[in-house]
Parts: structure tokens; sequence; C-alpha cells
């Protein structure tokens, strides 16, 4: 059960990690890439309020990896505006199976707040393993006017400040910046992500390639999802992310995870791929309901 644990324990960090096609030759770039990018992130871009549900599977999965299946559900709900903040509640629930048979029941939710302007974000997260509590992280992050970078107070697992640069964008700054540079035109993507997730002390350095635009009307989903007309009508592009440590050299450097998924215009994902290297797992999705946005005052 060691490896089972350890696997899925991975798996399961880095899946919550970033939610939103063949990028694993790509690297980082020097991070002057990053120049001009508060100025593609905070130009208006609404993200549609919703409750999006997916149904997680193995995809394949490597011989050394010691995993034989993964059966599970992931759901997602994401609600608010610039003016009151975004609130993003997500749960996801699996059966890890290894090649002795043993199963693991695993049980991770995540609860955060990010302010509308991408300056402060509140986050707490909880795992359970066979309904057992074994890990939470609470921590408040906001970027401090005097010194220019990020401050990180955490009081989960254990009380901590971490300190970070201030070109660091959070999850829904983050959406609103692929979904903007999608818009644009832009194909390769640098950023900063921090989102709270390995109790609270891990940076990602990522790197994003956008394929060409779908237009609307392609049909996806042809009838077989409640409400999918809303995304039939929209244009989508693939997004292939990669997910690298914080400690980045100019050298080769594999990303830690890879993610890849089709997003459309209203920052709804669909067709979700996660790639660890030695086993990778996809989403469906199978349910999707849209909440009345809130109109700022």
């Amino acid at each position: 059960m060691t490896l089972v644990t350890n696997v899925t324990k991975k798996y399961l960090v880095y899946t919550l990690a970033g939610l939103g096609i063949l990028l694993g030759l790509l690297q980082p770039e020097p991070l002057s890439a990053f120049t001009g990018l508060k100025k593609i992130t905070y130009e208006k871009v609404q993200l549609a309020p919703h409750r999006a549900v997916y149904d997680m599977v193995l995809e394949k999965a490597s011989s050394g990896s010691g995993i034989t299946n993964v059966v599970g559900r992931m759901v997602y709900e994401f609600q608010g505006s610039d003016c009151e903040g975004y609130t993003l509640n997500m749960r996801m629930a699996t059966n890890v199976t290894d090649k002795q048979g043993d199963a693991l029941v695993t049980d991770m939710r995540s609860s955060t707040w990010e302010k509308g302007n991408g300056k402060r974000f509140r986050f707490y997260s909880s795992q359970y393993y066979n309904n057992n509590l074994t890990e939470e992280t609470n921590g408040d992050a906001r970027f401090t006017k005097a010194a220019k970078n990020l401050s990180v107070k955490l009081t989960k697992p254990k009380r901590k400040k971490i300190v970070l640069s201030d070109d660091v964008l959070f999850p829904t700054q983050h959406s609103k910046m692929l979904l903007k540079s999608a818009r644009l035109g832009k194909k390769i993507v640098h950023s900063k992500l921090y989102d709270g997730s390995e109790k609270g002390k891990k940076l990602f350095i990522t790197t994003a390639f956008i394929g060409n635009k779908t237009e609307g009307g392609a049909g996806h989903f042809v009838g077989s999802l409640k409400n999918s007309k809303r995304l039939n009508s929209l244009s989508s592009w693939p997004v292939a992310i990669s997910y690298f440590q914080n400690e980045v050299s100019h050298g080769e450097t594999l990303p830690t995870y890879e993610l890849f998924f089709r997003l459309y215009d209203n920052g709804v994902s669909s067709d979700l791929h996660i790639n660890y290297g030695d086993f990778s797992i996809k989403g469906k999705l199978t349910e999707i309901k849209f909440f009345t946005p809130h109109k700022c005052r």
C-alpha cells in the first residue's frame, strides 16, 4: 500500500493544482519572458460561474507506476465577480488499485477565495485516505505595497511565512490570462503560478501552449451533455500546460506534470488529460450547470 499511497498523493495534489497538445519538448524561457504579463492578465475577461463534474479514469500506466486502475469523480464549482472576489470549491474522490489488487479510497477537498484584482488569495485544503484525515493546509497570500512582493502566511500544517516575488499569478488570474492570450492568438505563454498546493510551499513555473481556435458550432457534445448547447456555441482552444518546479535551471528540465484540456471562451474546460510521466489519467465532462453572474454595483 505504500506505493499506492505515494503515487496517489502526488496525483491528487497536482490534479488540484491546475484546472483548466504536445508540450513535453518545450522548455521554460528565461524569466524575462514574463514582461507584460500583468497587462494581459488584468484586461477584462469574464469567466462563467459554473459547476462542472468530471469522471476520472486511468488512461495509461507504465509497469513501474504500480497502478492498475483509477476510478473517480471531480466536482469543480466556480463563482464570483471582480467586485466580490472569486470562490472555487473543488472535491475529488478516487479509488486507486495497485498490482496486488489493494485499493485506496482517497478524498481531497479544496476551497479558495481570490480577490477580483488578483491581490489576495485565501486557501484551505484537506485530504483523506480511507476516510481518515491525513493532511490540512490553510493560508493567506497577499501582495504587499511597501515591499512589492507576495507574502504568504500559513497556519496549517504549521505556522510559517513565505515571501515570493511580485510577478506571480493566482489561479483565477492565471485562467483569465490563458483565455485572453488565446483570444489574442498567442501560442506560447509563460507564467508563475501560486495555488497553495503542496502544503502551501510550492510555486510553479508554467509554460502553456495554445492550439488553433475552433469556431463555435463545432458540436463537441452533440446533445450528450445537458446544457451543452451553450458550450457548443462558443469558440474553444486545445491547451497544454507544463508545470515546472520553481527551481528552474537554464538547462534541460522535465516538467513535474502536464495538463491538457479544451478551453472554451467562457473559461469552462473539457477533455482533461493529466500526464505524470509514468502514468496518466483523463477526465470526461459529464455534468455542467451555469449560475447567474453577480453584477458589480
